[in-house]
């Protein structure tokens, strides 16, 4: 097998980047489609104005899910509209659904997060959800997006709860890249991981730990400071190449099960990696130390309990055979693993997190 990595065709990062938009879209087409989400369509894009006359572009509000259905409507404005030029705006679910759209359709896609919640700008790929939001399918396209654009003076004005859920998901990504490269298990470019992948994987965690709880303030008093555009980095680019390079494992699968679960909806998507983390150490029987710098870290950022204290184990068994499909990257791991070993681990993780906030009270 070959080692494999991809990469974003330009990522832009910093105040007022969004003012790139127009000139972006000249390089890559002629006649633009801003896909939306409900928020950016009412608070990003509410200040913006571009010459209208330089360039051709539009705007259609995201549904609010990234299903089938949704796909499909907006292929069929694409085709209506004679888009060349798809711009993704707003969180995960709206950057997938455009990303999946343009590589359906053939054409470009820009990427503009508007939260730092995730890593899925950079990708590659996209997460496929049933209408009610039950995880389906990842999806994978031909190429990543032609461009990124991260305005820090977007993500700065966002609630605070979303750049901590990008801090989950981003922590996922050396303990996931790790255990493929142990395993030499195939990553989601369809390869082995480079040096490069594993590298900014691990810069990504290092990154975490050091700017984290300083950036978390920044967040929440809504100012831009090195520290959070640091982990606006290490959230969207550090993971996005980190973990599509380097491969993913027990963290996202756990998650994946999750969702099958209706009473984890209200959590992030990075709420939920970030508890998949404390499970994956579990499952592979971390050292103390390394165990203890996690839950730290969670407790230091304010992740959150998702309170699977309160099911019973039959109640759990559903998500941990969901966890455990056999498509589910949680395979990667090493041993066999299975879904009484992932309830096991759910239990303990949640266990263990219980103990310290005792302490900690």
């Amino acid at each position: 097998m070959l080692n494999k990595v991809l990469f974003p065709g330009k990522y832009i990062q910093g105040a007022g980047a969004l003012n790139e938009l127009p000139s972006l879209i000249r390089i890559f087409g002629h006649k633009g489609l801003i896909l939306a989400s409900p928020t950016s369509h009412k608070s990003a894009l509410s200040g913006f104005s571009f010459d209208s006359e330089a360039i051709d572009l539009s705007v259609e509000r995201f549904g609010g899910e990234c299903s089938e259905k949704e796909l499909a409507r907006l292929s069929r404005v694409i085709l209506e509209k004679q888009v060349d030029v798809l711009v993704g705006m707003g969180g995960g679910k709206a950057i997938d659904t455009a990303k999946i759209a343009a590589d359906r359709a053939g054409i470009p896609v820009i990427i503009i997060p508007t939260i730092a919640s995730t890593d899925a700008p950079c990708s590659g790929c996209g997460v496929l959800y049933s209408e009610e939001g039950v995880y389906e399918s990842v999806c994978y396209q031909k190429s990543n997006p032609a461009a990124v654009l991260v305005d820090t003076d977007i993500i700065a004005k966002a609630p605070v709860r979303f750049l901590v859920a990008g801090m989950g998901d981003a922590l996922a990504t050396w303990f996931e890249a790790n255990s493929c490269n142990r395993t030499q298990s195939q990553n989601e470019c369809g390869g082995l991981s480079t040096l490069t992948g594993l590298t900014l994987a691990r810069l990504c965690y290092e990154t975490l730990l050091k700017y984290g709880a300083a950036a978390k303030i920044a967040a929440e008093r809504h100012i831009i400071t090195p520290a959070l555009e640091h982990i606006v980095e290490a959230n969207i680019l550090l993971s996005g190449i980190g973990f599509e390079s380097g491969g993913l494992a027990s963290a996202h699968s756990i998650h994946n099960g999750l969702t099958a679960l209706k009473e984890t909806h209200p959590f992030y998507h990075g709420e939920k990696v970030a508890f998949g983390v404390l499970c994956g150490l579990q499952l592979t029987d971390a050292l103390p130390e390394e165990a203890d710098a996690v839950y730290s870290f969670c407790e230091a950022v304010g992740l959150p309990d998702i309170g699977l204290r309160n099911f019973e184990r039959r109640r759990l068994m559903p998500a941990a055979e969901k966890a455990c499909a056999p498509n589910e990257f949680i395979h990667h791991e090493a041993g066999i693993i299975t879904p009484d070993k992932v309830v096991e681990a759910m239990l303990a993780a949640d266990a263990i997190g219980e103990e310290r906030k005792k302490r900690i009270n």
